[in-house]
């Protein structure tokens, strides 16, 4: 199961205020502590007007590779922000995101393709997001069928079911799980990935219902989140299901997560 960091978006007011001010201590110290609690890829999304993003995203990203060597996931769907930045990204970055829409898979595939990066695919078109997975896969399909145009592995495509939220949509996660079995069917070799948050959006006791849903998700086949790497229940709960599901060879994941203190008390293994 791999992570993408959730912590660096301007949609946030906190981090919007770093950006503005140009505070480089509070971003490098999210990139390191997310880095440090295992994250595979950062989000970067600047979440500013699309005029000001490439200044900003470039800022950005050179703040945060000051101080770790963590891949990026550059979250926009600004191309002239994408074609700005990439010359000073040092690795290969993961791009968030391409969708149905056509003018996503007309702009931002190419990026894609030109320089090999992996790309979330979101399940969704111009008009709305589908509420069947029955649509939703049929969106995946004209997706698929573009990459593999262009040149992508699909073993570089991360499939994004579109979590909506459970208040709203109390099928939600049913549907989010059949579209994820249903793609792994389809498309053994795609990836999955998902904004876990998104399913306990307005309702209380919201880290319950994320992991939850999570050990749901992932015996259904996903194996990425963005979400926080900083949540050390989330954590304990990705390596508990990864051991039931038989991912962990020798329980050895499990048992040095234990003896590093993640679980609470720690636990003994004989």
């Amino acid at each position: 199961m791999k992570i993408i960091g959730e912590k660096i978006n301007g949609t946030r007011k906190r981090v919007a205020a770093a950006i503005a001010e140009r505070d480089q201590t509070y971003i490098q110290d999210l990139a390191i502590k997310q880095s440090e609690a295992g994250a595979n890829w950062l989000d970067v999304n600047a979440g500013t007007h699309p005029a000001q993003e490439p200044a900003d995203l470039t800022w950005l990203i050179e703040t945060i590779q000051a101080v770790v060597e963590t891949p990026l996931c550059l979250d926009s769907a600004n191309p002239t922000a994408l074609q700005t930045v990439l010359p000073v990204v040092k690795k290969t970055p993961m791009i968030n995101s391409i969708s149905g829409e056509p003018e996503r898979l007309e702009k931002i595939l190419p990026i894609v393709a030109e320089h090999g990066c992996e790309v979330i695919a979101l399940a969704m078109d111009d008009k709305k997001i589908p509420k069947t997975y029955e649509k939703r896969i049929e969106i995946i399909d004209a997706i698929l069928a573009a990459t593999r145009a262009a040149g992508v592995a699909d073993g570089k495509v991360y499939v994004d079911p579109l979590v909506m939220t459970i208040a709203t949509e109390n099928q939600s996660a049913n549907i989010a799980c059949d579209t994820i079995r249903a793609v792994h069917e389809k498309y053994p070799e795609v990836h999955f990935t998902m904004g876990l948050s998104n399913i306990s959006f307005g309702l209380p006791a919201r880290k319950q219902i994320n992991r939850a849903f999570l050990t749901l998700a992932m015996q259904a086949g996903l194996d990425s989140a963005i979400m926080d790497p900083l949540d050390k229940e989330l954590v304990a709960a990705i390596l508990t299901t990864e051991l039931l599901l038989g991912r962990d060879r020798h329980c050895m994941n499990y048992v040095r997560a234990s003896r590093k203190g993640l679980f609470d008390p720690p636990v003994k293994t004989g």
